[in-house]
């Protein structure tokens, strides 16, 4: 399988729930491969690429595709795991007033065509094996966030259609395309303020990663065999 934006929190939790399932697993980050890395995979398993760059990207899916080659060119699973919050000073939330244009460009092309990007430009070698594409969404996409900024909202509503297109456009092929939206996971990346938003949560916890890299195990094997374009919510019931 494929993931971006492997470097940290859900993405580390999802190497390590498919590395354990014996899954061969080429992450994608921005970072050169850490040599203190909690998984035995090496280099030859992680590709350093700049999502945000659109030539960098078509030149990772080259080097993918050659990664591939002695696995009989096939990938089982892609997800889109990678995001981007930009933040204003002190961390401050951005809205819609004061996001800059090249803010909203740059987090639209890591958030979002950066996944369509890489789901058509690896489409042979999922269709060889039927093979499944998640893409990580979020909560934010569907409501205003008290943290999530306008364009990092805005990208994963837009992911969240792009994920329903997909499924229409991919079934026919063989592949299932299907996103799952987290709510408030228990990362390094968490706000400060997080502890209120508990208390409205059903569960009154928060996520953890682990959780998270199940769901997304689930919809990479045979047990979602009859399951796409399903958006799979996981937030303790924060959304209801």
């Amino acid at each position: 399988m494929l993931l971006t934006g492997a470097s940290r929190g859900i993405g580390h939790a999802t190497v390590k729930r498919f590395s354990a399932a014996g899954w061969r697993v080429i992450t994608c980050s921005r970072h050169a491969f850490p040599e203190q890395c909690p998984w035995e995979m090496g280099p030859e398993d992680h590709i350093q690429v700049d999502l945000a760059d659109v030539e960098n990207t078509y030149a990772a899916i080259d080097e993918i595709k050659r990664r591939l080659e002695p696995e009989g060119g096939v990938l089982h699973a892609l997800v889109n795991n990678a995001g981007i919050s930009p933040k204003g000073p002190g961390g401050a939330r951005l809205g819609a007033i004061d996001t800059t244009v090249e803010d909203w460009q740059h987090v639209f092309q890591v958030n979002f065509f950066a996944s369509i990007m890489l789901a058509r430009g690896l489409i042979e070698e999922l269709k060889r094996v039927r093979g499944s594409v998640v893409n990580v969404t979020s909560i934010a996409g569907s409501r205003v966030h008290p943290f999530a900024g306008a364009a990092y909202a805005t990208s994963k509503a837009a992911l969240a259609a792009l994920t329903r297109e997909m499924a229409a456009d991919f079934g026919p092929l063989g592949i299932r395309v299907n996103a799952i939206s987290p709510g408030e996971i228990d990362t390094a990346i968490l706000s400060p303020g997080t502890e209120k938003l508990v208390e409205q949560i059903p569960l009154r916890r928060l996520g953890t990663p682990d959780e998270v890299a199940k769901a997304i195990y689930f919809l990479c094997t045979e047990a979602s065999s009859y399951v796409t374009g399903a958006e799979l919510h996981i937030n303790g019931g924060q959304h209801v």
